[in-house]
């Protein structure tokens, strides 16, 4: 039996990265060995290992055999006759696929250090194309480094989508990957890549225009995407992405306000942004939108002031005196902006 570091802690390593995570495959074990050994059996799919002390993962040298459509299409084969090349052909990227052995040597069967110094993503075999969340892992990974994707990688990646495998994506799959790739360093990059393949008009066709620059927290990345679309098609892309609750509310934010905060000069027009936007209730996601319109050159300080002043309106006071209260709340709240002129 034999262990290997496996992956993206060699990957990273190699670039002087810090190293989250440690992968591990274990050569020439069977599943009752490592439970002989103290492991924890874990794995739903595969065979993988829990250490008994350590709690990583170590999982078992396998092979995969395409046998449907979609990402559970896939028949999985682990013995100890499994070599480490055969489970590191099976891997997406060059540089993914490169391993550690216990003294320290690199065993790169595919070449991803050449790779790795050449800044090039370069698919590792002829099974790349079995699974077509390769494509946007390749996107997210050129998001991540700036590096070019090689020429057969892409020109394999046009044939995936125009073979219609994307379609079987799970939507949840996607935005995992989509997630990751607009909270890297440069997320412009992967739209640049999954636009070259095709990817983008063909499972993404509401995204018609990109930022050159993304800042900030995850809501508010997808915010600057939805900023360039029709309140429509900003909320058919997150339904299209099942994207969660924080990033698809400010999306549809920023959508369908961009107008008002671009253009608000009267008190009644600034009152109008805050209770739409539910800025009271909700100052921090106020703030995140407020955040991404700056990103778009909208002077927001004025905003900022507004609901400030309309927020210090005691209007627990004017409830207590009756009447018409959110009128009369209103009132106030447009006195306290006009005050600010």
């Amino acid at each position: 039996m034999k262990i290997y570091v496996v992956g993206g802690a060699v990957r990273d390593e190699l670039l002087g990265l810090p190293v989250k995570d440690r992968d591990r495959v274990v050569v020439g074990a069977t599943p009752d060995e490592m439970v002989k050994l103290g492991f924890k059996p874990v794995g739903k799919d595969f065979p993988v290992f829990l250490h008994p002390e350590t709690h990583e993962e170590y999982a078992l040298a396998r092979t995969e055999r395409k046998s449907g459509r979609g990402y559970k299409g896939f028949t999985v084969y682990a013995s100890p006759e499994v070599s480490l090349e055969d489970d590191l052909r099976r891997r997406d990227l060059t540089i993914n696929a490169m391993a550690k052995a216990e003294d320290g040597s690199l065993i790169d069967p595919f070449h991803g250090r050449r790779d790795l110094e050449q800044r090039t993503l370069r698919h590792v075999s002829e099974a790349f194309p079995e699974d077509p969340v390769r494509i946007l892992r390749v996107a997210r990974f050129a998001a991540r480094f700036g590096f070019e994707v090689a020429k057969a990688t892409m020109e394999l990646m046009r044939k995936m989508v125009d073979s219609g495998e994307t379609e079987y994506l799970v939507a949840e799959r996607v935005w995992q990957e989509f997630s990751k790739g607009l909270m890297e360093d440069h997320p412009e990059r992967m739209f640049d890549v999954l636009s070259a393949c095709g990817f983008m008009s063909k499972n993404l066709p509401e995204i018609q225009a990109v930022p050159r620059r993304f800042t900030g927290s995850l809501p508010m990345r997808f915010a600057a995407l939805a900023w360039h679309m029709p309140a429509e098609k900003a909320e058919a892309l997150a339904d299209r992405l099942k994207a969660p609750n924080d990033p698809r509310e400010l999306g549809s934010l920023a959508s369908r306000n961009r107008d008002l905060l671009g253009a608000a000069k009267r008190p009644e027009e600034f009152l109008d942004l805050l209770k739409k936007t539910d800025a009271f209730r909700r100052p921090d996601r106020f703030a995140e939108l407020l955040g991404v319109a700056r990103q778009e050159g909208v002077e927001t300080a004025r905003f900022e002031r507004a609901r400030a002043a309309a927020a210090a309106v005691d209007a627990a006071g004017i409830a207590q005196r009756g009447g018409d209260i959110a009128k009369a709340v209103d009132e106030a709240r447009l006195k306290a902006i006009a005050a600010l002129r």
